[in-house]
């Protein structure tokens, strides 16, 4: 299954994600099948590529928490 999910990059105590599509059983910071966007919670910067998401939403992905919240929150605004 695949699943839309965060990965985690940046400095210690810096941390700064990027939201990629890869398989469920990966681990955290594996290699990813594509990137979707970033986020960046310190300077609360969020960029997603909405209509890759949706198309991949589509054919089967599963959205984590998470990024099910960054979507909510982009699509306010």
């Amino acid at each position: 299954m695949l699943k839309i999910r965060l990965k985690r990059c940046g400095r210690k105590k810096q941390p700064s994600y990027r939201i990629i599509v890869i398989d469920s059983k990966k681990r955290r910071d594996g290699r990813a099948l594509e990137e979707l966007g970033f986020y960046n919670p310190i300077s609360n910067q969020t960029k997603l590529n909405i209509l890759r998401i949706e198309k991949r939403i589509s054919h089967g992905a599963q959205l984590t928490s998470t990024v099910k919240n960054l979507m909510i929150k982009a699509k306010n605004i």
